[in-house]
């Protein structure tokens, strides 16, 4: 999956316009990271700053251990711009990228907890099919110490009795015209930036359909919060079991099987 992640194709220079859209270059949050952001997670491909991506989250992180995001890009599907990817980042954490999430046959909606080290804002990159992408953002006043500091699960030991368990449920009628599936998967969720203790994650997961089909796909890095807790919106044409896969860093299999 991360080769397939990695070609970013450019865009077309005649792309049409997409209402929402603000063309300049300058960064809507005004921080200086933006150049470096844009250099190593887009790139030369095109960017709009667009208020038809909506990124949510607390005003002040009360634990920057466990800070709630939801990216929604349902706004640019319903102006006929397709998704291929959801890309999360913090200015301001010694690891920026967060996840990847491919929303393939599923809505462009993704809730998530992570990690903050200091205020920042945290970022949605959503590229269309046509290799563009379409920017925003939110500031999260946070006091810090999110990602330097070790979770609870390692802290007691728990961690290794509950090692990539999962729990799901699915709930009806949240966003009209869609399924809510939460999904819990016990991990530690190491940074790495905690001495003595090297990184350890969750990598990559998919939810797949009876035939073995994927309906998404999710790329975890360090910043996502211990025990990641996930939230995806799912067709209401979804039915029959579901599967759930993926691995940690270590190689470590996830394999669950959820009853829709």
């Amino acid at each position: 999956m991360a080769a397939a992640l990695a070609w970013l194709p450019r865009a077309r220079a005649d792309q049409p316009a997409v209402r929402g859209i603000d063309r300049t270059e300058g960064d809507s949050l005004g921080t200086l990271q933006w150049p470096d952001l844009r250099r190593e997670f887009i790139g030369e491909g095109a960017v709009a700053f667009s208020d038809r991506v909506r990124v949510r989250v607390p005003e002040t992180a009360d634990d920057p251990l466990n800070v709630p995001v939801m990216v929604d890009a349902r706004g640019l599907a319903a102006d006929g711009v397709r998704i291929r990817l959801i890309r999360v980042v913090v200015d301001r954490n010694p690891i920026r990228h967060v996840v990847d999430f491919e929303p393939l046959r599923s809505l462009p909606v993704l809730s998530l907890r992570l990690k903050l080290e200091q205020a920042s804002p945290v970022r949605a990159l959503v590229q269309a099919e046509d290799g563009a992408w379409h920017v925003a953002g939110a500031w999260v006043q946070a006091a810090g110490g999110g990602c330097t500091v070790a979770g609870s699960s390692r802290t007691d030991g728990s961690w290794s009795r509950t090692l990539n368990q999962v729990r799901a449920r699915l709930f009806d009628n949240v966003i009209e015209g869609s399924r809510r599936l939460r999904v819990q998967v016990m991990h530690p969720m190491d940074t790495g930036l905690v001495a003595g203790i090297p990184a350890f994650h969750v990598e990559r997961l998919a939810l797949l359909d009876a035939a073995g089909q994927p309906w998404w796909r999710l790329a975890l890095r360090e910043p996502v919060s211990e025990n990641p807790s996930l939230g995806f919106e799912l067709p209401l044409s979804l039915s029959g079991p579901l599967r759930l896969r993926g691995q940690d860093n270590n190689g470590n299999p996830i394999d669950a099987v959820l009853t829709a």
